[in-house]
């Protein structure tokens, strides 16, 4: 029994890890009906540009103290992050509007490679390593209910609160706030929304922001635990099977999504690996994803794509 939560909860772990990169498609998309091709890249970009500046701006400054030298790094990725995403809406998406959706969808992807060489270009192709002091040793945890208790990372236990508190931010974003409203009303029909005053550029910059902003906490975190290197752009194909299965328009369904992927693919590593051969974890959410497919192409909470593209 031990065992079988200890993988249940590695499973969560990871689960809100992938919903942390499936947000920012799901915001985009959201807000604006783009999707957003590009969101594994940005992670990619945000997360090299938080290594290199951990670096340098301690050089620059002559700073020692760690814990101010990531915060001044995190606030110049975000800054990147906010330029990136001025630099979209001025050069690309302001002449796109009201274009069909398979047009805004290629456009990411030319995005994508120019983020991916921009990133390489301004900050290197070597591996580097973000230190936020994240703690990397394990804890026993339930020590009077099973005998040696359960080992939890608590990297990824915090690693999860931070996704957990985000995720909760932005859905109070979207709900609570008037420039959330409008964002929604932007994603509904651009045409209409202008009509009343919604500055839609303005709201395509603000929601691109955000996402890069999800993009660089999920870079953060990734980049901690494995470091920053280019295959951490394969961590967001992961997230695309998340979306496919909460939705692409539900932000709580990228969370539960990314849950069920996150647990799903654990477990049937553990138990089922052994008589297959193993590598189940590898190609699980992509097969659970195509079922969704096949069944249910708008996912768990999510509108007919359809409809909106």
């Amino acid at each position: 029994m031990a065992f079988f939560l200890e993988t249940l909860f590695g499973g969560l772990m990871a689960g809100m890890l992938y919903s942390l990169v499936a947000l920012g498609f799901v915001l985009i998309f959201k807000a604006s009906g783009v999707f957003n091709f590009a969101q594994g890249a940005m992670v990619l970009f945000a997360a090299l540009a938080m290594a290199r500046f951990s670096e340098w701006i301690p050089q620059w400054l002559g700073i020692d103290n760690k814990i101010i030298g990531n915060v001044l790094a995190f606030m110049g990725a975000a800054v990147l992050m906010f330029l990136l995403a001025w630099l979209v809406e001025r050069l690309v998406l302001r002449h796109l509007v009201n274009q069909e959706g398979v047009t805004l969808l290629m456009a990411t992807l030319g995005i994508t490679y120019f983020i991916d060489g921009l990133g390489q270009t301004i900050f290197g192709s070597a591996v580097y390593r973000i230190d936020v002091g994240m703690p990397k040793e394990p804890i026993f945890v339930f020590d009077g209910v099973f005998q040696g208790g359960l080992l939890i990372n608590k990297e990824d236990l915090i690693a999860a609160l931070v996704a957990a508190c985000l995720v909760l931010g932005l859905s109070l974003f979207f709900q609570r706030t008037p420039t959330g409203r409008a964002l929604r009303a932007v994603a509904d029909d651009h045409q209409a929304a202008q009509s009343i005053g919604i500055p839609l550029n303005r709201m395509w910059v603000i929601v691109w922001f955000v996402a890069g902003i999800t993009a660089l906490v999920a870079g953060i975190i990734w980049g901690s635990k494995i470091g920053v290197q280019f295959s951490l752009t394969t961590v967001a194909l992961k997230a695309l099977p998340v979306i496919i299965l909460g939705g692409l328009t539900s932000v709580p369904g990228a969370i539960i999504g990314g849950l069920i992927i996150g647990v799903g693919e654990k477990l049937s590593e553990v138990y089922i690996g052994p008589m297959v051969g193993g590598g189940i974890e590898l190609w699980f959410a992509y097969v659970l994803a195509l079922v969704f497919l096949l069944f249910r192409p708008q996912g768990l909470f999510g509108e007919k794509i359809i409809d909106r593209v």
